[in-house]
């Protein structure tokens, strides 16, 4: 069975399975759709799943897909731990311009759903880590949007130093969120 929880920011939540283990091992249910809708009101159906590796300070994002193409996520490190961050764009919520940041690891197997019109990014904080999401739309490039990560209207705490920081040449191109929610 999986807790469902709020986040500050709405219609973000943490998903907490729980894990059964034994002497063979453990297991843990990761989605049940209809407790999902029960307990958020949000209909979802993944269609498409992604697995990343990184290692230690490697930051990924603030990264989003804009218009039809939207995409909400749900996302866990199956493998070592990681910062992750999203930021409320939708212009019509109350949290707009909001942001949330949650320790994910594979220990204690916490998710965060995060909902279409949210960015989303995360910065590796052990040696490695294996970072694994569905999502609810298909990825398509002409839709990709992004935030700089070290954007001053956002001023993240990303919890290292950025001389830490291994960051893509694309991402560090990124504008800012003055500039995408302008």
């Amino acid at each position: 069975m999986l807790q469902i929880e709020e986040t500050p920011l709405k219609d973000c939540f943490i998903l907490q399975p729980r894990v059964f283990k034994d002497e063979r091992g453990s297991f843990f249910e990761t989605f049940n759709a209809k407790l999902f809708k029960t307990v958020t009101g949000i209909d979802v159906a993944f269609i498409q799943d992604n697995q990343s590796q990184s290692s230690y300070g490697v930051l990924r994002g603030l990264h989003f897909q804009k218009g039809a193409m939207a995409q909400a996520k749900l996302v866990r490190v199956v493998k070592g731990k990681v910062l992750d961050i999203v930021v409320d764009l939708r212009k019509d919520s109350e949290t707009f311009g909001k942001q949330f940041s949650i320790i994910l690891d594979a220990i204690d197997n916490k998710q965060l759903f995060v909902p279409r019109g949210f960015a989303h990014g995360f910065i590796t904080l052990t040696d490695d880590a294996i970072f694994a999401y569905k999502c609810d739309n298909y990825y398509d490039a002409a839709s990709e949007g992004g935030i700089i990560y070290n954007d001053a209207t956002l001023s993240i705490d990303w919890h290292l130093s950025p001389k830490d920081f291994i960051v893509s040449e694309k991402d560090k191109q990124l504008p800012t969120f003055k500039e995408v929610t302008s």
